[in-house]
């Protein structure tokens, strides 16, 4: 004797056997132990769980992925950012030590030059300082935008997540459901 479900949704979702095949397997007690239950869990839930973890181990990869590309391009720019740096820093040593040699050699005819050139220095490294704020800041940016596009993704992903999980209230009452037939107490109504 089978009974039907008086969920509707459920008849979709899951193949249960007959009722002799529980009432059997419940008789046989501790012997069946943890199969019986691998067994009721994939008969609950069958691919669903296999499509859960499949989308999980896509989405946790996509993670994996972008923050691996985030790291890497961050990488790039702070190497870029370091190598521009210690550029500018050794041109800069360069042409010191340059002035000052000139410095030595002349007397009071250069020093109004000296004078201009370490206005031009001044103006130079206002404008290394310049250019390198400018460098941290659209780095900064681009950071904030990589991670704005990762956040978005994981909002998008969870979103998804949401919408495809199994509805907890549904769930506890097939499962009790399922317990009711197991212990043979369902009754179900006009059936008598």
């Amino acid at each position: 004797m089978n009974a039907v479900f008086s969920n509707a949704g459920a008849e979709d979702n899951l193949n249960l056997p007959a009722r002799h095949d529980g009432a059997t397997e419940a008789s046989q007690g501790s012997d069946a132990g943890p199969g019986n239950i691998d067994k009721i869990r994939d008969i609950l839930f069958g691919s669903n769980m296999r499509d859960y973890e499949q989308r999980f181990a896509r989405l946790e990869e996509a993670l994996k992925k972008e923050s691996s590309d985030l790291r890497e391009t961050t990488r790039r720019h702070l190497e870029a950012l370091e190598a521009f740096v210690h550029k500018e820093l050794a041109a800069l040593d360069v042409r010191l030590k340059t002035e000052r040699d000139e410095r030595s050699e002349t007397s009071a005819s250069l020093l109004k030059k000296i004078g201009e050139l370490e206005n031009h220095e001044a103006q130079a490294e206002r404008e290394i300082r310049n250019d390198l704020l400018q460098q941290s800041k659209e780095l900064t940016d681009a950071i904030r935008a990589k991670g704005e596009e990762l956040i978005a993704l994981l909002e998008r992903r969870a979103q998804e997540l949401q919408h495809a999980k199994t509805d907890r209230a549904a769930l506890a009452g097939l499962f009790n459901e399922v317990a009711l037939r197991l212990t043979d107490q369902f009754k179900v109504s006009g059936a008598d």
